[in-house]
Order: structure tokens, then sequence, then C-alpha cells
């Protein structure tokens, strides 16, 4: 009876997907109704979200160490300051591995922020810090070095393996597919900074097909890839004028922010900040939170809770004897709910309401 029902259900998300892939590919959203969309939601601020027992995306979402008391616990420390969103990055390795289960879990990661009062924006592939990847045990923090375990998607593989294309292609569609209608997901944040770690151009590729993949998949969700560096001119031309929504990263402070915020008005979309607080360069909760609450950006700072990402140690400052930096460079909460700032959750606190 237990097959027969797997099945089916299996039968009815294939026939789904094939009528889907039928469907004329939809177009990027007018601005008329990416604004519609944007006034639906609250102001939308949270965290790039990993959890604190997590180095990297696979050990957050392989079954062996997906945590859901743990996931549980940290998302109710953002919601006790007001947060209500995460932005939160998914590795295909997990889903190839197990795509069923891998989804269960993505659902079961929703339900646990939903109930929390989080909405979710999705990361799918992302060029920044490892090249290389291995699914199973994860390794060890390196002391006092910044995101030492985090992963690149699909990092440099995809240089020797062209093969992999179809893989990553039935990634896409099958968690879009999957996930397509879920009011609890914000946004699907296609390509976390393409060209980062020395590709350049050499992600156009993969950003385009990525794009093409998601139009085709119908989501009601809006999808986007953040601008993050001026100088990725091709790369910056295609994410914005191929977003439904125009995301970007600022680290700067609040002159610098303000900047870019005026810079990417001209596009006459929603602005969503996916990235930005880093204390050491200018760029924290005091200065730039209330900056974009004031001009209506939704808003994403790097960091909920120190762990395994070591992340309150700076991205060129690592700390070889593995001491607390004096400053934070990320991050809000230890791992036991203490705030690292006082001062800053009063601040949090002010601008999104909470008691």
């Amino acid at each position: 009876m237990k097959i027969k029902v797997f099945m089916t259900v299996l039968l009815a998300a294939t026939m789904a997907n094939v009528a889907i892939a039928q469907e004329k590919p939809r177009e990027i959203w007018s601005q008329k109704k990416a604004a519609k969309w944007y006034k639906q939601h609250d102001w939308q601020r949270g965290s790039n979200f990993i959890p604190s027992y997590a180095i990297n995306q696979l050990e957050m979402w392989q079954p062996e160490t997906f945590d859901t008391a743990a996931i549980n616990r940290e998302l109710k420390y953002a919601a006790s300051i007001g947060l209500n969103s995460m932005r939160v990055f998914l590795h295909h390795a997990a889903w190839q591995q197990d795509p069923e289960g891998f989804k269960q879990r993505v659902s079961t990661y929703l339900d646990i922020a939903s109930r929390n009062g989080i909405s979710t924006t999705f990361v799918l592939f992302d060029d920044c810090w490892n090249k290389t990847y291995t699914t199973g045990k994860q390794p060890e923090p390196k002391m006092g070095i910044h995101n030492s375990g985090w992963l690149q998607d699909p990092g440099i593989i995809r240089e020797s393996s062209p093969a992999l294309t179809d893989t990553l292609e039935r990634y896409v569609k099958d968690v879009l597919t999957t996930f397509r209608k879920d009011k609890r997901i914000l946004l699907w944040d296609l390509y976390n900074e393409p060209g980062n770690s020395g590709y350049g151009n050499k992600s156009m590729d993969l950003l385009t097909k990525t794009f093409s993949w998601a139009r085709q998949v119908r989501t009601i969700q809006p999808v986007s890839s953040g601008v993050w560096n001026k100088d990725l001119k091709d790369l910056n031309v295609y994410q914005l004028n191929n977003s439904d929504v125009i995301t970007y990263h600022n680290y700067a402070d609040e002159k610098e922010h303000q900047e870019t915020i005026d810079s990417l008005r001209k596009y006459e979309r929603p602005l969503i900040c996916t990235e930005y607080m880093a204390r050491t360069r200018g760029s924290r909760f005091q200065n730039i939170m209330p900056l974009l609450k004031k001009e209506k950006v939704a808003a994403y700072n790097w960091g909920l809770v120190s762990g395994k990402t070591n992340t309150i140690y700076a991205w060129d400052t690592p700390m070889k004897d593995g001491g607390e930096p004096p400053v934070w460079f990320h991050d809000i909460f230890r791992k036991d709910g203490t705030p690292y700032s006082a001062e800053e959750v009063t601040v949090i606190k002010s601008l999104t309401g909470a008691q």
C-alpha cells in the first residue's frame, strides 16, 4: 500500500513538472506588479541565517545533521527582537543525495520559520569561499578564520564537468516547482555574488541559465540576483535587467549606502538589501537599519547566532588563537541567546516594534 501511494504521488509530481515545462516561461514582472507585491508585505527585516551548529550549507541540510530543535531555538531569538524574515542558502549537493528527503527538510524548515512569524528568502547558487565540496561529514572550523568551511555552489567543478549543468537544471526546476506557490517563501535569490572568487564573467553562463530555468517554472514568488560589485559591469547589467525586484549587498557606512540606494532607484522596483552589517567597516545596526527602514528597503544583515562559521571574525583579519575579537564583525547573538550588544538589540527592537 505504501509503495502504491508513493508511486501515485511521484506520478502526480512528474505530471505537474511536465505541465509546467510546457507552459510559456513567464516574463520579468512589470514595475507595477513588483510594487504591488512589495506593498502586500510588512517591512521585511532579518538576517542571513545559518544555524550555529553548521559550518556550511551541507551541514545545515544533510539528514544526519539537520537539527530542528536548534533551528527553532535560534529563530525564536530572531523573533524576540522583531525580525520577520531570513535569507537561507541551499546547496545542490544536498538535494542530489536525496531529492525527496531534501525537499521535506526544506518544508520542515519553512514550518518552523512560519510558526515563528518568519518568511524566507532562499539562495540557490553561490560563488563565495571554498571552490570544492564533499558530501558527508563536514570539516571542523579553522580557528579564528571567517567562513573557513563555507561552500561555493557549484564551485570549480563546473569548469571540468559540463554535464553538471543537467544536474543543476533538474535541481533548480525540482525545488522551484515543489515550492512555486508556497507563500512562506518571500523570494528566490537565484545566485549569490556571481563572479566572486575570481570567476568574473565565467559566471554569466550559469547565471543566465538559472534565470531561464526559474522563469520556466513560473513561480508566484519574485526571482532576483543581487548586485554586489560595481566593477562586474556585464553581470550587473544582466542582474538588474532580469530581476523582478532589485537586490543588492552593501557593507559600507550610511553615506555610501545611501548613494547605492539612490543609484538603484532609477529601476523603479522594490529594493531589498540582502547583505549588510560589518561593524568594523562602519556598517552597523545603529546607522544602517534606520536608513533602510526610512527608505522602505527590506533588510538582511549577515549573521544571527555566532557559531561554526566564525563570522564574528572579519573577512581579512583572522585570529589564530581563536579568541573573541574586541568588535564582532557579524552576528547578533551568542549560542545561549544573549546578545553580543544590548545596545544594538535595543535599537533593533525600537525599529521593529518588538516588546
